[in-house]
């Protein structure tokens, strides 16, 4: 008499298959969390370059000025050439450059002290008193 044999089950299990699927999800979701932190800090890049290109060009004007205080820079008024700074820029910038804050909003560069600032209350650290940013208080 011949003995029935059994071939082994061919195919994927259930357990099989959710695994595959919770480690694509968990892949995913950390690329997704890795690309948000990295837009977050192209952003600072971006601030951080932006204000030194414009404190350097404060620096350039006052020394080709030196009889000129900070608080007379300006950017808006070519007819004073002493006092104005769109030509000092890198790069054949035509204004100054406005920064993206983390939520989208728009911070403007100020000239007139140095170096130079980011306008508004501006403090990217979580609330209370850190040591980190506070300086927006």
């Amino acid at each position: 008499m011949k003995m029935h044999q059994t071939s082994p089950r061919k195919g994927v299990t259930l357990i099989e298959i959710s695994l595959v699927i919770g480690i694509i999800i968990i892949l995913v979701s950390t690329t997704g969390i890795g690309i948000s932190f990295y837009k977050d800090w192209s952003k600072g890049l971006a601030a951080g370059e932006d204000l030194k290109a414009v404190y350097q060009a404060q620096k350039l004007l006052l020394a080709d000025n030196p009889t000129i205080q900070v608080t007379a820079i300006q950017s808006n008024d070519p007819t004073t050439p002493s006092t104005y700074i769109i030509p000092y820029l890198p790069n054949n910038m035509t204004a100054i450059p406005s920064v993206t804050d983390l939520d989208g909003g728009n911070r403007t560069i100020t000239i007139t002290v140095s170096p130079p600032v980011l306008s508004g209350d501006y403090d990217p650290s979580p609330p209370g008193d850190n040591s980190v940013w506070d300086a927006g208080k």
